[in-house]
């Protein structure tokens, strides 16, 4: 039987030992270490070696925790440059304002949050007044992503500067009249404050890296230098569960990004209680960001809590806070000083020992009150310590607690993130332990008080100045007056006009032969950014790799197996592509620091990013909308579009739903082109719009989604004729009619028109081939290059009637005239199609691929939803039956002769 006391083999034992004796002797004196110290000993002594092995450059493996105290100690803090007292009235007003704020705004019943900036006040203030640069900073500042809930303390610090007043905060929350504020960061509804959309949690950290690593991207690419900023994060430890919040930690230390530091704000409190009931999040937090590569500083306990770290001579305090769960610690915050000494000292004879010499007094200060998050000179040590770290990004895990100053009801209660007011009692005990001089007369009708020190006092001159010597207000967003791109050269879209001939060509081969003639052009060629999540085969770029490179900031340090190839696989420092592996989510980061580039750093970047259209809108979605929120502007490419044209992949690679999605956001023009040529209008319209010459009150923060698939099919020449470009662009066209397409029909046949867009117009062709031939119906065919532009322009020609203006909309004045009823198809659901029902003046129908996807050749998959040109036939011939002008008899003929 095996001794389970036996030293097990390891790793090292595979390795020859030159020196037996040498490793015995060692081995035995951990032993007895262990057996005469005890195993507590032991271990400490092997972590200190083991930390002095790493800071020796000694190779071995990182621990992944450390002892739960402060990793700076207090005598290595360098102290605040600052004046400390006037730091902490500042804080103190912005404190007072935020929970003013919020409390105010309750009685109408919009909520707000107090309980998170209370805890992350210091954290905020330290880096405004020392850390945090401006946009007049050198490069473009720094970048903040605010934690959202904090956002009352980030209004409040506006309110003592001027930049906001007392109106401002009294519509908290309450934007229709014009002059409120939006409950959390948003550039979209605040847009001279707000950068970065923060609330959806767990999509600033992963902004924020990727944002840090396009940063780093700019510089390398000769674009603008903006090695001078630093990106900060400013984010729950509740909020480290979404896994996007974790999603690219690897990244960020495989391309060292030490121009970007995360603050988790540690109050061991998510929304209905702690984060780490039974366990420690910040231990689990250093574990994993250590293991990933970062920095980690952590910031837990205030200059309280020296004496007793000083008493600590046996490591049993050490010990004891490294085995209590943070739940234990909340409930230490809200006992009295009997509970503390006999549950948390009472656990171990040498703490005993050491809870005699200390006052109640004192054990309520340190366990109450005394975290590292809340004392200006830890945290400012924490800042330096980061910014002057390099080689890697830093992670700064700060303890506080919830509700801090926010008196007894609040602070570290489960519930204190849904409780939306203090009572004036409790706004005097804050006053007080605040030290402000606001009177009790101040709180007329029970109301609360705003409170400011005054345009010219102590307070904010000092607050302005340390702001202008970082570079100006912050947060804050420019918009900068750039000047319009230039247009490309028009041979790049005009190339498509002519069409094909008879070579078959998939619009996604259309689409990035486009983009490889774009992105030679002159002016605006360097400004491209193309982003695709490890498909770059697939979607046929790999010819770019070779003439734009791959950008990685280590170059290449290998020999491609490719070398020899035409195509070979190219890194490159300055590498114009961004091919982020299996990551949507980290491609969809990259889309966004991109798009914003241009209010960020003042420089108008065009970023494509290609995906497969199923993991696009259905899988990130929540970061499309983010993107909108931070106003981008680009193009999304959903590549291998449709239900029914990626043949074999099956069900998860389907997508027969994006457009409806996308037609849920605002800020998206979605688009179904069917030809390449419709590919060249809709892209040369984006570029106008998003980075030329905007028309009167166009709004040019917009993006471009555009479905493009992967069946190579003979493409058209654009019609002639007026209006094609214009009809393109705002959605439907008339593609042919049954004369100019030469089918044959009687003089007197019946008619109906066929709306399609996307692959599903090639299906509409045949059908109308068939209809002609075999029964004897004329059928025009339309191209429907976005249902939901048109949908869209109806609905604002319905406001405008209701505004007393007349208006028609665009899809009635297409289609006026048309004669017989209209049948509308698509690769996609139904729903697609029948945005547009309504404002139809003919009768109408529809075809489309509901359901779920399957595994088949494309004909057999239509032939499944009904949307090939046989079903197409038979839905005709039904739409014509119904109203007479085919025989009834003919629909069933139909079915039966298609075997449908």
């Amino acid at each position: 039987m095996t001794d389970p006391n036996a030293i097990q083999p390891s790793a090292l034992d595979q390795l020859p030992d030159r020196d037996p004796e040498e490793t015995a002797e060692w081995q035995a004196s951990l032993d007895a270490v262990a057996r005469e110290a005890g195993p507590h000993r032991a271990a400490y002594l092997m972590r200190r070696t083991l930390e002095r092995a790493e800071a020796g450059g000694i190779a071995l493996p990182k621990l992944l925790e450390t002892d739960y105290v402060n990793t700076i100690p207090t005598a290595a803090e360098p102290g605040t440059p600052g004046d400390e007292a006037m730091e902490a009235r500042i804080t103190a007003w912005n404190r007072w304002n935020a929970a003013a704020m919020v409390t105010r705004g309750s009685k109408y019943g919009v909520g707000g949050h107090i309980a998170t900036f209370a805890s992350a006040a210091w954290l905020y203030e330290t880096g405004f007044n020392h850390f945090f640069q401006g946009k007049e900073a050198d490069g473009s500042g720094d970048q903040l992503y605010i934690q959202g809930h904090a956002s009352p303390g980030i209004y409040a610090r506006a309110f003592l500067d001027g930049r906001l007043n007392e109106g401002h905060l009294d519509n908290f929350r309450q934007e229709s009249g014009g002059n409120g504020l939006p409950s959390y960061p948003h550039p979209r509804r605040l847009p001279w404050l707000w950068e970065f959309p923060t609330v959806s949690m767990g999509l600033g950290p992963l902004s924020a890296i990727y944002q840090a690593r396009f940063n780093r991207y700019l510089t390398n690419r000769a674009i603008k230098d903006v090695s001078a900023s630093h990106v900060w994060a400013f984010l729950g430890d509740g909020e480290m569960d979404e896994p996007e919040s974790t999603a690219a930690l690897a990244l960020a230390a495989r391309e060292e990004l030490d121009n970007l530091t995360f603050v988790i704000n540690c109050n061991l409190q998510r929304l209905d209680g702690p984060v780490r009931a039974n366990f420690k999040i910040v231990q689990e937090l250093e574990a994993q960001f250590r293991g990933a590569g970062w920095n980690v500083i952590k910031t837990l306990w205030g200059s309280a809590w020296d004496e007793l770290f000083q008493l600590d001579t046996t490591g049993a305090l050490v010990r004891r806070l490294r085995e209590v769960p943070d739940a234990q610690i909340q409930t230490y915050q809200t006992r009295d000083a009997a509970y503390i000494r006999a549950d948390f000292f009472g656990k171990d004879p040498a703490l005993v020992e050491m809870a005699k010499l200390l006052s109640d007094d004192k054990i309520l200060e340190c366990f109450h009150l005394s975290r590292g998050g809340h004392e200006a000179r830890k945290v400012y040590a924490a800042y330096k310590a980061a910014v002057e770290h390099k080689g890697a990004p830093t992670v700064i895990l700060a303890q506080t607690v919830k509700g801090h100053t926010l008196g007894e009801g609040f602070a570290s209660k489960n519930a204190n993130h849904q409780m939306k007011k203090l009572t004036v009692d409790e706004f005097k005990t804050m006053r007080d332990l605040l030290d402000l001089p606001i009177k009790d007369s101040d709180f007329a009708d029970g109301v609360v008080p705003y409170g400011h020190p005054g345009a010219d006092s102590p307070e904010v001159r000092y607050l302005q100045e340390r702001r202008a010597a970082l570079g100006g207000p912050a947060p804050a967003r420019r918009t900068h007056a750039l000047a319009p791109l230039p247009a490309p050269a028009e041979k790049a879209f005009a190339s498509f006009d002519k069409g094909s001939g008879s070579q078959n060509v998939a619009t996604t081969m259309a689409f990035v032969r486009l983009v490889k003639d774009l992105v030679r052009d002159k002016e605006t060629g360097k400004r491209w950014v193309p982003i695709v999540p490890d498909e770059a085969r697939t979607f046929g770029m790999e010819s770019l790799f070779p003439s734009l490179g791959i950008y990685s900031p280590k170059g290449q340090t290998y020999e491609p197996v490719d070398r020899d190839q035409l195509m070979y696989y190219k890194e490159a420092k300055n590498g114009q592509i961004l091919n982020e592996g299996i990551t949507e989510a980290g491609s969809m980061a990259d889309f966004i620091a991109a798009s914003t580039a241009y209010a960020t750093h003042g420089e108008a970047m065009i970023p494509f990013y290609i995906f497969y259209s199923m993991f696009g809108w259905q899988r990130t979605a929540d970061q499309m909308w983010q993107l909108g929120d931070q106003l981008g502007r680009g193009f999304l490419v959903g590549a291998t579009a449709g239900r029914t044209t990626l043949t074999g992949e099956g069900l998860q690679h389907a997508d027969g739903h994006s457009p409806v999605i996308a037609a849920t956001n605002p800020a998206a023009l979605s688009y179904d082109p069917a030809f390449a040529y419709e590919i060249a209008v809709v892209v040369r319209e984006g570029l106008r719009r998003m980075y030329g010459e905007a028309k009167p009150g166009e709004d040019q923060n917009v993006f471009y989604y555009l479905t493009v698939y992967n069946e190579p099919l003979p493409q058209p020449a654009k019609p002639a004729g007026l209006g094609i470009d214009e009809g393109i662009v705002k959605g439907l066209y008339r593609f042919n009619t049954a004369e100019s397409a030469g089918v044959t029909a009687p003089a007197d046949a019946p008619r109906i028109q066929l709306l399609g867009s996307g692959t599903a117009i090639h299906w509409a062709l045949e059908a109308q081939r068939l209809l002609a031939e075999e029964w004897g119906v004329a059928a025009d065919v339309w191209s429907a290059t976005s249902w939901s532009e048109l949908r869209r322009d109806a609905m604002e020609a319905d406001a405008a009637l209701l505004r007393g203006e007349e208006r028609v909309p665009y899809v009635r004045q297409a289609l006026q005239g048309a004669e017989g009823p209209v049948l509308a198809v698509s690769d996609y659901m139904r729903q697609v199609p029948d945005q547009i029902a309504q404002w139809v003046e003919q009768d109408w129908s529809s075809l489309g691929a509901d359901g779920f996807g399957l595994s088949d050749t494309r004909e057999a998959a239509r032939r499944h939803f009904g949307v090939d040109a046989e079903s197409i036939v038979v839905a005709a011939l039904a739409q014509l039956a119904k109203r007479g002008e085919v025989q009834a008899t003919a629909v069933k003929e139909a079915r039966e002769k298609y075997g449908l």
